[in-house]
C-alpha cells in the first residue's frame, strides 16, 4: 500500500500564524504537526508515502523530512497549486499509486489510541473497496457523518445533515483499493469547484464497497485546523506524555520499532536532536533495550 500525505491549503482558519508558514509546520507541543498523520500511515506499516503541498511549503517540509531514507522510508513530493478538493490528491499522486491500493490522511488530523497500530495494519491488509474511519462527536451538523445499521454496515454517507441519524465524523484517514485513481477521474466538481472525498465514497457505497470503521471509547480524533484546536491538541499532548512518559507520534521511535530502522540509526537520529527532550527520549529509547 501507498500512502499520500495531504499537507496543501492555505491555513485560513489560522490566520494571521499561517501567513508566513504551513500550518503542518506549526508545532503540537514538541513536535510538528505534520509528524502525526505521518506517523499513522508509519503505523499502518507504509513506508512509501507522496507528500502533496503548495508550491511555496514544500521546499519546507523537503528539508524538515528529507527524502525518508533517514526514517526507512521512502517519500516524494507532489505539487498542488490551489485547492481543488481532497480528491484531486489522488490525479496528483496516480504514478506514485500505481497498481496498488493507498492511504490518504489529511495533514491536520491527529490520531491516538490503544490498539490504534493494530487496527490500522489489519484494516491495510487487504482493502476491497474503502476503509473509512468514523469518531463519534457531540455535533454531527457540522461533519460528514456515515450511518451504519444494526449489523454495522454503512449504509448513508451525509456532508453536514441538517437532522443527524448518526453522530459518526467521517475523519481525515481513507484507505481505498486502487478502483481510487480511475473514480477520482471521472469525478464532476461540486458547486463550489472542488473534487470532494464524500463523492468518491458514495461511489463506493453505492457499488456495496464501503466500510465505516468506529473509532470508539479511548481513541482520540482532533482536527488541529483552529486557534482554539491547535491549541488544544497540544494540551492534549503536553499532558499524556509528561503522566505516560512516551511520546506520541515520535516518528523516529516509530521506524526503530516498525523494523524501518535498526538501533544504530535511530542512536544516530537521536543524536542530531540530542539538544532537546525529544532527542534526548529518542536516545533513551534506542538504549533502553
Amino acid at each position: 500500500m501507498k500512502g499520500i500525505l495531504l499537507a496543501g491549503g492555505h491555513g485560513s482558519r489560522l490566520y494571521p500564524i499561517t501567513l508566513g508558514t504551513s500550518k503542518q509546520l506549526l508545532p503540537v507541543y514538541d513536535k510538528p504537526l505534520i509528524y502525526y498523520p505521518l506517523s499513522v500511515l508509519m503505523l499502518a506499516g507504509i513506508r512509501e508515502v507522496q507528500i502533496i503541498s503548495t508550491p511555496d511549503d514544500l521546499g519546507s517540509f523537503q528539508r524538515l523530512l528529507g527524502d525518508g531514507s533517514a526514517l526507512g522510508m521512502f517519500l516524494s513530493y507532489a505539487i498542488q497549486d490551489r485547492p481543488r478538493g481532497l480528491a484531486e490528491s489522488f490525479l496528483i499522486a496516480a504514478d506514485h499509486i500505481g497498481n496498488e491500493s493507498v492511504a490518504l490522511v489529511l495533514g491536520d488530523n491527529i490520531f491516538h489510541g490503544p490498539g490504534f497500530a493494530r487496527l490500522l495494519q489489519s484494516k491495510v491488509r487487504d482493502v476491497q473497496g474503502c476503509v473509512l474511519f468514523g469518531y463519534p462527536v457531540s455535533d454531527p451538523e457540522r461533519y460528514g457523518i456515515g450511518e451504519v445499521d444494526d449489523q454495522g454496515t454503512l449504509v448513508s454517507l451525509v456532508e453536514k445533515p441538517e437532522r443527524p441519524r448518526s453522530n459518526l465524523a467521517v475523519t481525515g484517514l481513507y484507505l481505498y483499493d486502487n478502483d481510487i485513481v480511475d473514480i477520482a477521474k471521472n469525478l464532476k466538481p461540486s458547486a463550489r469547484g472542488e473534487l470532494e472525498i464524500t463523492d468518491v465514497n458514495q461511489v463506493y457505497l453505492e457499488r456495496g464497497r464501503a466500510e465505516l470503521v468506529s473509532l470508539g471509547r479511548g481513541f482520540v480524533w482532533l482536527d488541529a485546523g483552529t486557534h482554539d484546536a491547535l491549541t488544544e491538541a497540544g494540551q492534549y499532548v503536553q499532558i499524556l506524555e509528561h503522566r505516560q512518559g512516551v511520546r506520541i507520534a515520535c516518528i523516529e521511535e516509530i521506524a526503530w520499532r516498525m523494523g524501518f530502522i535498526d538501533r544504530e540509526a535511530c542512536l544516530k537520529l537521536g543524536g542530531r536532536l540530542a539538544a532537546s527532550p525529544y532527542g534526548q527520549y529518542v536516545l533513551d529509547v534506542a538504549t533502553a533495550e
